[in-house]
């Protein structure tokens, strides 16, 4: 594994993170129901897939066992729950709280690999604690702003943990199957479940203005394929802890981006419990001998 960040790899991180941190703020500004928006971006990653899966990877894909396609499904379950109760979130809360929120997802990562026995460092524990003192910050903020905020910032917290297990899981599946054949087995099934759930919501899915769909494009292209496919690329050629620390630059991309596009400038307090989070987030990426092979992006 080359562990040199040469211009052409940190070239292609930036490009990585600058489309996961447009998705936050490009689905905040969408005139589109939630689980609708979540649907179209799977769905349409998952078309965008479907060539090379069904060209590259037929055999592997006809000779899943149960378990793999078990787990495989099980994990598109959870991406699926991930995306519903997030972006539901960015309709309640500032896109900067929801985004630094759901990036919790490492934490409960961690947590995940302290009940398999995993002993943790002093300084990975300190960093849990840093980052949950900053959510309880953040959240008392958006307390004293509405009722519904905080909500909001209730199904982050759930998309977060939801996004931990598709993470956990995930990786299992990983083990013995290919990206191709995974990623459209994924996407399909979250696509699937989300399309179910907008329906049986009465969730409007088409009749939406050119430019809406434009939208759902850029976020399908960006954070669900550019930013996916640029990190899991990484991963084979620098540490999973590199990539980790590079996504966390998605919190203050996020809240940069929504702040010049959207006009939601965080408040002092804000701004304070959002560098807890990330703050407690390095802390735990730099001291976690344990870090998960693939980081999930938003």
């Amino acid at each position: 594994m080359r562990s040199r960040l040469d211009p052409t790899t940190l070239g292609l991180m930036a490009v990585g993170v600058l489309a996961v941190s447009l998705s936050g703020p490009v689905m905040a500004s969408l005139v589109v129901p939630a689980l609708a928006i979540s649907f179209w971006r799977n769905g349409f990653a998952t078309v965008a897939v479907a060539p090379f899966a069904l060209s590259r990877a037929r055999r592997e894909l006809r000779g899943l066992t149960r378990r793999q396609l078990g787990l495989i499904l099980l994990s598109g379950g959870c991406l699926a729950a991930h995306f519903g109760f997030w972006v539901t979130s960015l309709t309640m809360t500032s896109v900067a709280s929801s985004t630094a929120i759901v990036c919790l997802q490492i934490i409960w990562v961690v947590a995940w690999d302290r009940t398999q026995g995993i002993r943790l460092p002093g300084k990975a524990i300190l960093g849990i604690a840093v980052a949950f003192i900053g959510a309880v910050v953040v959240s008392g903020v958006d307390f004293q702003a509405s009722t519904r905020a905080l909500v909001g910032d209730v199904f982050a917290l759930i998309g977060s943990i939801a996004i931990a297990g598709y993470s956990i899981i995930g990786g299992r599946a990983r083990q013995s199957a290919s990206t191709t054949a995974y990623t459209f087995v994924c996407y399909g099934t979250a696509a699937m479940v989300l399309l179910v759930a907008a329906l049986v919501s009465g969730q409007q899915l088409v009749g939406y203005a050119p430019k809406q769909w434009l939208l759902i494009l850029l976020v399908a292209a960006t954070a669900q394929l550019m930013g996916h496919s640029v990190f899991n690329y990484l991963l084979s050629t620098i540490s999973p802890m590199v990539v980790s620390l590079a996504l966390l630059l998605e919190i203050p991309g996020a809240a940069l981006i929504a702040a010049a596009w959207l006009h939601q400038v965080p408040s002092v307090a804000a701004v304070g419990g959002l560098l807890l989070i990330l703050l407690g987030m390095v802390l735990v990426v730099l001291n976690n001998r344990s870090t998960p092979e693939e980081a999930p992006m938003s």
